[in-house]
């Protein structure tokens, strides 16, 4: 077994560790159709081969041409370091700089089979979105990291670890980059050569930046979401009897089951893949499970007639539970689903990401890597069916909206029915989360903030719980405007009950939805609490890249944007660059994420407190950028929220002046000066 100290001292090349290949009993990405021609192939080895001196380099490029061949993609089995991969408490890492640490911290917890996807293949979550393309950049970048001092900074290009550079202590300790290809050539199939050369990284959101916490860091959003559309669509603030039908339960999506619980309703959520759905049955984040229809449509009756909380995981194809409950409405004139979504990784739909219904998941798979035009033929056949069954459900009183996973998207790319008459082209038949029910959240600044206690302590994390608590508390005693008390108290009943619903898997970290004011005052209390000795070790704070600024994705984050600037990158390409200098620890840009590859820039950032006066200086600055500079966007695209938010802000901060938008009062003169 590996030690950390081995982990960090670099690429072991004397002797070579053991080839043995892909593991045995462990999910796996699924196989990569990159089509290179022979030069393009050559060219892949080359890259691959630069990372291993001469000597070595024969032994090494056969297996790499076999990894190529067999997946796609060279990953560097030979490298999987044999070791307990997960988040070890700070002061175990051999560091010179406790950032350098904590960001090793981060990046174990990425890649820790409980947490990530397919960690083999450094896939932490989405089906593709990948913390290292190979495994030579995790033990270069760990080592990198283990020799750091606090005047250095780590450059990482899409995964490769670019070098150390002198820096100054004010400085990011690190700045990555993933996926900034030229925009001319961000295609889905140029994506595909690219990572098979090894020369650029799909990293998702926080798989990417190391700033992914599991399921939860998506939980909590998907239990405003769905309160949220119970309070909009149902007219109802307590959801016990009703009915959430959606699909995935994998790295993000695997959220959906605790959330439905949480949230009191019946959550039915379909999975084609037994490893993932069984992953969550044994970590507790799903109560049931069954392969029978029959047996789902009679628990769901039960359940819904008795009004019980339940999360039931149904191992088959998303699309028969539709095409089920679509015949149940014809034949016995029953709706039985109130609310309906879905969470296939569509962003990815022709690699992996959604599975076709006429095809068993073993065969499925076969068919993607041996006849991939085939199955994208049938993935969209089969995207047709699943909307024509969610259109008749509609129909008839169901609500159904986008996740943000860019199902409309390819649905509508499929010639699947969702079109919306007159509208622009980031409208369909069916709204987009953020465009009904969480775009107002964001406008307010509300976002998903979170921290990870890097002494790995439970105890400490209580501790930012109970702090946590206090301060949205104290802010609801002094007052706060009626849109906002409600997040306040949302995110009060969260925290309490988070313990209890046993969120935690990987690092003992926490979500919440916040807003500027309670994320620089949890921050301070935080640092405080450090500083104290109440807290036992470092705290690092981050947020989902899916934010208020952090990112620009017109089918997703940015679909509430009207004025014509939903396509712009200007705020999340901001946001990266103000963050650097304004005291982040680490910040992140990405090309991807969410609705996929070419279709959105986002970013993100850790920040490292310590206890120090510094810390809390930093927080304060940084956190308040982070924030303000979503709100003043979303305020000049017209946001009423967005304006009263930022409006607050600039009192708040004398320092703060943001341009506001003009209404125009009369429409009238638009249409008289184009006639004239």
């Amino acid at each position: 077994m590996t030690s950390l100290k081995e982990i960090c001292r670099g690429l072991p090349l004397n002797p070579l560790p053991e080839n043995r290949g892909r593991r045995k009993g462990i999910p796996h990405a699924p196989v990569r159709t990159p089509n290179l021609t022979a030069q393009e192939k050559k060219l892949a080895l080359r890259n691959a081969l630069r990372y291993f001196p001469p000597d070595i380099q024969k032994k090494l490029v056969l297996e790499f041409a076999e990894e190529l061949r067999l997946y796609g993609h060279i990953y560097m089995y030979r490298f999987f370091p044999d070791i307990e991969m997960r988040a070890y408490p700070i002061e175990d890492y051999p560091c010179k700089s406790k950032s350098a640490a904590a960001i090793m911290l981060m990046i174990m917890n990425n890649l820790d089979p409980s947490v990530a996807q397919f960690p083999q293949e450094l896939v932490t979550y989405g089906g593709n979105g990948q913390v290292f393309s190979n495994w030579a950049q995790f033990w270069l970048a760990m080592q990198y990291l283990s020799e750091m001092t606090e005047e250095q900074t780590l450059v990482m290009y899409s995964g490769h670890p670019l070098g150390l550079f002198p820096s100054h202590r004010y400085a990011p300790r690190l700045v990555i980059t993933n996926g900034m290809v030229i925009p001319n050539y961000s295609s889905r199939d140029e994506y595909e050569k690219m990572f098979a050369l090894g020369v650029t990284m799909y990293g998702q959101m926080t798989a990417g930046s190391y700033c992914y916490i599991g399921p939860q860091g998506i939980v909590h959003g998907t239990v405003l979401t769905v309160l949220n559309a119970g309070r909009r669509y149902l007219k109802a603030e307590d959801l016990s009897g009703k009915v959430f039908v959606t699909s995935g339960l994998g790295g993000m999506s695997g959220a959906q089951a605790k959330a439905a619980v949480i949230a009191g309703c019946v959550g039915i959520i379909a999975e084609v893949d037994e490893a993932a759905l069984m992953k969550r049955y044994k970590q507790g984040w799903l109560m049931e499970i069954s392969n029978n229809l029959d047996h789902c449509i009679a628990r769901l009756r039960d359940a819904r007639k008795n009004k019980i909380a339940l999360s039931l995981g149904y191992h088959g194809n998303v699309v028969d539970l539709w095409e089920r409950l679509a015949y149940e409405l014809d034949t016995t004139g029953e709706l039985l689903a109130d609310l309906g979504s879905d969470q296939t990784s569509c962003h990815n739909p022709f690699s992996g990401g959604y599975y076709p219904v006429q095809l068993g998941f073993e065969e499925a798979k076969q068919l993607l890597s041996t006849n991939p035009g085939k199955f994208r033929t049938l993935v969209q056949e089969s995207l047709r069916r699943h909307v024509a069954a969610i259109n008749r459900l509609t129909d008839k009183g169901m609500f159904f909206w986008d996740y943000g996973n860019a199902f409309l998207l390819e649905a509508q790319r499929a010639g699947a029915d969702v079109e919306k008459k007159g509208a622009n082209k980031t409208e369909f038949r069916y709204p987009s989360y953020v465009q009904h029910i969480m775009g107002d959240i964001f406008s307010l600044g509300f976002g998903p903030f979170r921290w990870v206690c890097t002494s790995g302590d439970p105890q400490d994390l209580a501790t930012t719980d109970s702090i946590a608590m206090s301060v949205l508390e104290d802010s609801i005693r002094r007052g706060v405007s009626t849109s906002v008390k409600q997040q306040y108290n949302d995110n009060i009943r969260w925290i309490r009950e988070a313990g209890r619903h046993s969120l935690v898997v990987g690092s003992q970290a926490r979500i919440l939805y916040s807003d500027q004011r309670g994320r620089v005052s949890i921050a301070i209390a935080i640092n405080r609490a450090i500083a104290e000795g109440r807290i036992k070790a470092p705290v690092v704070l981050s947020r989902d890249h899916h934010d208020v600024s952090g990112t620009d994705s017109p089918y997703r984050e940015t679909s509430n944007i009207y004025d014509g600037s939903a396509f712009c990158a200007d705020m999340a390409v901001q946001n990266f660059v103000g963050d650097a200098f304004r005291g982040a620890t680490w910040v992140a840009l990405h090309n991807g994420g969410g609705v996929g590859w070419g279709e959105v820039i986002n970013g993100g950032f850790g920040l490292v407190l310590d206890g120090s006066t510094e810390a809390e200086e930093r927080a304060k600055m940084m956190l308040s950028w982070d924030v303000s500079n979503g709100v003043a966007r979303r305020c000049w695209s017209g946001n009423d929220y967005a304006y009263e938010t930022i409006c607050q802000a600039m009192k708040d901060n004398a320092a703060l002046k943001v341009t506001l938008p003009q209404k125009v009062v009369d429409e009238n003169i638009l249409e008289q000066a184009l006639k004239s």
